[in-house]
């Protein structure tokens, strides 16, 4: 397994950047660079291009509304020149507070969007032929009668590291993961539960398998959680600080009805828990809401505790089909970020 982890869209990137290069010299595989309606992703990527040699470097997520794809298909491939072949593209829709909100565009489509974008990007990377593309969202060139008629099928004037960089889909709802394993390199679901990922996850991922291109390597997954190792019940207690993020995601991210972070909460056995998680935040009582998340998926959803329990957990996600494990180093007692990054190492093998 891969380890990978999350560089925060808050603030405070230059320690982050500095703390992923000592990381980087642990044993980390993959860092995902948020981007959200804070910074850009792709200028703190290639910021971190040159920092650092071997760590892979992802957009965790670029939402497809905010750029045209063959945008999205040159930034990456930008960054995978920067970094030398290091890039990971990861993509999705946010959802239509950010898209509708913070960008001013319509929230619509976003499976068929998605599955169009990922096919334009690998054209262009392939560079193969000048580009062309009639999907029923995006068509390039235009066609006769819109715009001024004066387009024409271009190829990517620079030519790209690799031919083709691994896509990731950020997804949540069943029809919108069928089509992340059916075409995706990698799948970035959220809230990722191990022993109930079959039971939620398990008919849209064999749907989408049985569709997939024979080309394409088997479907990469990220799954993990807040990572602390140690004895004692303050390291246990580390799970509580995913209160506030699950709160928000759970109770904050949508209206009632189009949360889709709330629904699977619902799927994961925990609509009761959701619906008064929901109806706290939205009322304004934010630390109510994170008190009201259950203990049972804190612990789930995490990696904190003594080693022999965190490796059990690293064996619950691969079992379910992780290959990257997706932590948020917590260092207790003296110890740093990279030393959890080592440890984790050597658990995962």
């Amino acid at each position: 397994m891969k380890i990978a982890t999350q560089l925060s869209y808050a603030g405070g990137f230059h320690e982050s950047a500095r703390q992923v290069r000592e990381m980087e010299k642990a044993g980390l595989d993959l860092v995902w660079v948020a981007e959200a309606y804070g910074f850009d992703a792709p200028s703190l990527m290639g910021f971190l291009a040159a920092l650092t040699e071997r760590v892979e470097i992802g957009s965790g997520i670029l939402p497809i509304y905010t750029r045209t794809p063959t945008l999205i298909a040159m930034t990456a491939a930008g960054v995978d020149a920067l970094s030398g072949g290091r890039c990971h593209l990861g993509i999705g829709a946010s959802g239509p507070q950010v898209i509708e909100g913070w960008h001013g565009v319509p929230y619509d489509a976003p499976i068929g969007r998605t599955r169009e974008i990922v096919s334009i990007c690998r054209k262009v990377w392939a560079r193969e032929e000048p580009l062309r593309h009639d999907g029923r969202y995006y068509h390039l060139p235009l066609p006769e009668g819109r715009g001024t008629g004066l387009g024409k099928p271009l190829k990517i004037i620079a030519h790209p590291v690799r031919p083709r960089i691994p896509v990731w889909v950020a997804a949540l709802g069943e029809k919108n993961v069928a089509m992340a394993a059916e075409v995706a390199d990698g799948w970035l679901p959220i809230i990722f539960i191990p022993e109930k990922a079959g039971e939620v996850w398990g008919r849209s991922l064999s749907e989408g398998k049985a569709k997939r291109d024979p080309s394409l390597e088997p479907l990469m997954v990220a799954g993990g959680g807040l990572l602390a190792i140690g004895e004692g019940d303050e390291v246990a207690a580390m799970r509580d600080l995913a209160r506030p993020m699950l709160a928000l995601y759970i109770g904050g991210m949508g209206a009632k009805g189009r949360n889709f972070y709330n629904d699977l909460a619902c799927r994961y056995g925990y609509a009761k828990e959701a619906a008064l998680i929901q109806d706290l935040y939205l009322a304004g009582k934010k630390e109510e809401a994170a008190a009201a998340v259950p203990d049972e998926m804190l612990a789930l959803t995490s990696l904190c505790g003594p080693r022999g329990w965190v490796a059990e957990r690293v064996s619950a996600l691969r079992d379910a089909g992780v290959t990257h494990l997706q932590v948020t180093p917590l260092p207790v007692g003296g110890q740093t970020p990279a030393e959890l990054i080592a440890e984790l190492r050597d658990i995962a093998g």
